[in-house]
């Protein structure tokens, strides 16, 4: 028997198919180990002796970690084929440790997509763990815990904010800079010219481009006034150019792309493209057959493989003939990219959207065919427009317009970009020195508007543009910032809160190297360079530290400590004040000496009474609410006597599920209710009236 480890259950009984019974395929679920939280500071690490991290099993991975141990032992061979980016390099890596493998020989598989193909390429070329990659992903997760433990203790005790950490502070302050243009923009008056001419019996708007003096833009109404008298009879056609214009497909989708395109088009939030995309690429079944629909959707990479090209290549040729064909794109690689990828692309061109339609959830169906028809689009030829530029004067006055057909669709036979550009199926005739009515004319009072808040799209570009994380973190960041209430979020839309900015301001106060894009961006191609076995991981980890935990000390003595606000009263338990404080269920009274003192005030709220008593034990009835907030009457003898009462509906006579008066009661009636032996008839003033009657079943003659 030979035991396969992946990361996802999904992905088991695909991969045990494709190999064979002599195959056994297990998940580790994710991530088996991470860093303990004891020794100096609770970081988990050894500063003291080369930065050497303690690990220890996560507490729901012990059981998965001992049936893991307990197969390897009886397995001839035990291959790792966890997910081909740095962290999934990272889990082989601790599950070698934890199931005694020699890291240095064990075979680690490495596959892109979840087909036959990929699965049995990657059994016949398997290699071992990639230790530069290890260590470049143990120096992320060393920095972030630093980072986190050290800086989030500092701004917890100091301005009561939950967290701080390398990528999410320096996200953050990116949401809050741009908060600040708008809270500083000063709106400034314009005014827009208008001009409505009659041609060829339509009603067509002109684009204003300058007056009489030479003006592009008009500031002031007397201007504005001035222009518009001149505006009367008609247009003269001063110049008309014709143009041919080619407009190239864009590139296949790296992670941050399908993010942003799928929030575009799709109104995703960035989890949920994710989240769906991750299930594409597990697969789904097909035709009796589970396979994976997309490659790996964490990259940065627009690369295509030779082999998909090949067989797009003949699916374009063979679908929509030789003049649809187009090359594929230059991959061209910024010095951010890590380009350990593909581009997210479908992983066969014959599984079409239509054909795999029946077998997806809606979700599933728009994103695979978002996919898939960018992925084509990117092999096809670009789109001809010809465009016709028609120049206009009116008393010194120019204004112009634009009129364009298109002549070849190319790759939008698959793939539309969604523009403003209103297209024709003729131009028209028009010549210079040709002259149109005017219909109508005025100027529009307008004021310049302040810079838009980030949507979670916008901020992943932001992110990617200036190299803060990676793919597999951008919508976690984002997620993380909204958990801490730093941004709140409303249809995509992110908006910094009042702690967001007062955490964002204090960090740019006192570590502005830490919420610093560029420092980020620097620190990320550092830990890159350690993956390439250019930079020393005790080099770049020291260095860090040595300097951060000087500069953590220096604003313990002179950051300014947020009032708190008193609740009134000491701890029960230490004496110390009580106050108010804000945690994930809502505002709570705590003990002011957390974390040496726990002390949490259970709120205390009027009883309402009902004004009836409990019929067990005689104490007065009140109500009361459950977890869900819905409200119940119960007695107030609680916990010594459990007695609720049941919530009874008002059946009136004209109800759909009266069937008749109740002959017992005579006030209430009797409605199809289910028991243990199935539906009978009981009385709606239960338990007042327990009548009931069994329901006669009609034979059918």
């Amino acid at each position: 028997m030979k035991l396969v480890i992946v990361e996802s259950p999904t992905k088991c009984e695909t991969i045990k198919r494709y190999l064979g019974d002599e195959y056994v395929v297990k998940a580790s679920y994710g991530h088996i180990r991470d860093l303990a939280t004891r020794g100096k500071g609770g970081l988990g690490i050894d500063v003291d002796n080369g930065f050497t991290p303690a690990y220890i099993i996560n507490k729901d991975k012990k059981k998965v970690v001992y049936d893991l141990q307990k197969l390897a032992k009886d397995a001839d061979e035990v291959i790792l084929a966890t997910d081909p980016d740095r962290e999934g390099e990272a889990i082989a890596w601790h599950l070698a440790k934890v199931l005694d493998l020699d890291v240095n020989t064990n075979k680690r598989l490495e596959f892109h997509e979840i087909t036959r193909d990929s699965i049995g390429e990657a059994m016949k070329h398997p290699r071992t763990i990639d230790l530069d990659l290890v260590q470049s992903q143990e120096a992320r997760r060393m920095l972030d815990r630093i980072i986190g433990f050290k800086l989030s203790a500092l701004i917890n005790k100091k301005i009561h904010s939950k967290s701080a950490g390398r990528v999410q502070s320096a996200t953050l302050k990116l949401a809050y800079d741009q908060e600040l243009k708008i809270d500083e923009f000063v709106p400034e008056e314009y005014y827009k010219i208008n001009c409505v001419i009659l041609l060829n019996n339509k009603e067509y708007d002109l684009t204003f481009v300058s007056d009489h003096k030479g003006q592009k833009d008009i500031l002031n109404k007397i201007d504005a006034d001035e222009i518009v008298k001149l505006l009367n009879g008609e247009v003269r056609v001063t110049n008309v150019s014709k143009s041919i214009k080619t407009v190239d497909s864009k590139v296949p989708f790296t992670t941050s792309t399908l993010q942003q395109e799928a929030f575009s088009r799709l109104k995703f939030k960035t989890d949920k493209t994710q989240r769906v995309a991750q299930s594409l690429y597990e697969g789904i079944e097909v035709n009796g057959e589970h396979v994976g629909l997309i490659t790996y959707m964490r990259t940065d990479s627009t690369r295509l493989a030779p082999i998909f090209i090949q067989r797009a290549t003949a699916y374009i040729l063979e679908t929509y003939g030789k003049d649809y064909l187009g090359k594929p794109k230059a991959f061209k690689a910024s010095e951010l990219t890590q380009d350990a990828h593909e581009a997210i692309r479908p992983t066969s061109n014959h599984r079409t959207p239509e054909s795999v339609r029946k077998y997806l959830t809606p979700d599933q169906y728009n994103l695979y065919k978002l996919i898939y028809n960018r992925t084509l689009a990117s092999l096809m030829k670009g789109k001809k427009e010809e465009v016709l530029t028609v120049n206009f004067d009116v008393n010194g006055v120019s204004f112009k317009s634009e009129f364009t057909r298109t002549l070849f669709q190319g790759f939008e036979i698959v793939y539309k970009d969604e523009d403003d550009v209103k297209r024709y199926k003729e131009l028209p005739d028009i010549h210079v020195d040709d002259k149109f009515l005017i219909i109508s004319s005025g100027a529009e009072q307008k004021f310049t508007t302040p810079p838009s808040r980030y949507s979670e799209a916008k901020m992943v570009k932001l992110m990617e543009e200036v190299g803060i994380g990676r793919p597999s973190t951008y919508a976690s960041t984002i997620s993380t910032l909204k958990k801490r209430k730093y941004v709140t979020e409303e249809k995509g839309i992110l908006t910094v809160t009042d702690q967001g900015k007062k955490t964002a301001h204090v960090l740019d106060k006192y570590f502005p190297d830490i919420v610093n894009a560029k420092y980020t961006a620097d620190m990320e191609s550092k830990l890159d360079s350690i993956s390439e076995g250019d930079e020393s991981f005790l080099n770049i980890i020291s260095t860090f530290y040595e300097g951060f935990i000087k500069e953590i000390e220096h604003a313990y003595q002179i950051m300014y400590v947020d009032e708190v606000e008193l609740a009134g009263g000491n701890c029960p338990k230490c004496g110390a004040p009580l106050i108010y404080k804000d945690g994930k269920n809502g505002r709570f009274i705590g003990c002011s000496n957390y974390p040496k003192c726990d002390y949490v005030q259970k709120e205390k709220k009027e009883l309402v009474y009902t004004g009836e008593n409990c019929p067990v034990c005689g104490k007065p009835l009140v109500e009361r609410q459950d977890a869900t907030g819905k409200v119940f009457v119960a007695c107030s003898g609680y916990p010594k006597c459990n007695y609720t009462v049941k919530e009874t509906k008002v059946i009136e006579a004209d109800s759909k599920e009266a069937v008749k008066k109740c002959p017992e009661c005579e006030t209430g009636y009797l409605i199809k209710k289910r028991g243990k032996y199935g539906y009978f008839l009981g009385c709606s003033n239960y338990p007042k009236c327990n009548h009931m009657e069994k329901i006669i079943k009609r034979r059918r003659k």
